[in-house]
């Protein structure tokens, strides 16, 4: 692979676990929330966060642009802040796909809290613990398989992301271009050959991480 495309993969990378980690302390809340809420509000909240689902990347990637643009009001209160506009840089991209991958991690743990119930819950506070320990030291713990689902799509789906990406970062080397956007890169170039081998490794890392999840599945149905 050439220096641009070493580039692209170790951008990428970087990306992925920001965005992962990032997700991991915005999600968990969110689905603990959702899992629990009695809230008229619940409905709207998860229409919301499932948003990405359904919505075009590019349609998500062009109001991002605009709302983080210098004229919209994230923009501007960038601005003022002395930090500038987050469009085409590398804080643009995490915000983005902090977003676009939001519902593959709080739905995975959604599921996770939702299945434990509240009787371990209510049994760990008969013994005197509060609801933080609660959450720490039972309710995490128990949903161990949400998390690990979790972490596995919102790496994986940013790792593949290209619409979002490409509309909020553009095509800056060692910037914003991504793998995705570098394949792209190559096949506009008719240089098939470099693209094949990032193609390649995207079909293989696609294919580890549905047999991880098919592991991590069986091995909960096993558990059951």
């Amino acid at each position: 692979m050439s220096p641009g495309d070493l580039a692209a993969v170790w951008l990428t990378l970087k990306l992925a676990t920001v965005v992962t980690l990032l997700l991991l302390l915005v999600g968990t809340p969110v689905a603990w929330w959702l899992a629990h809420t009695r809230s008229r509000w619940k409905g709207v909240v998860s229409a919301v966060v499932a948003l990405p689902l359904v919505l075009p990347p590019t349609v998500l990637g062009f109001y991002l642009l605009l709302l983080l643009g210098p004229r919209g009001p994230v923009g501007q209160l960038t601005q003022s802040l002395g930090l500038g506009t987050l469009p085409f840089t590398f804080a643009g991209l995490v915000v983005a796909s902090v977003l676009y991958s939001l519902p593959f991690v709080v739905q995975p743990i959604q599921g996770a809290f939702a299945a434990l119930g509240r009787r371990p819950l209510e049994a760990a506070a008969t013994l005197g613990a509060g609801p933080w320990d609660c959450f720490i030291t039972v309710a995490v713990p128990l949903a161990r398989p949400g998390f690990l689902t979790a972490i596995v799509l919102g790496f994986a789906h940013t790792v593949g992301e290209f619409g979002v990406v490409l509309m909020i970062g553009g095509n800056i080397p060692e910037k914003t271009r991504v793998v995705s956007v570098q394949i792209y890169d190559h096949v506009e170039a008719l240089d098939y050959a470099s693209a094949h081998w990032l193609a390649g490794g995207m079909v293989v890392f696609a294919f580890v991480v549905l047999l991880a999840l098919h592991i991590l599945t069986g091995r909960r149905e096993e558990g059951r």
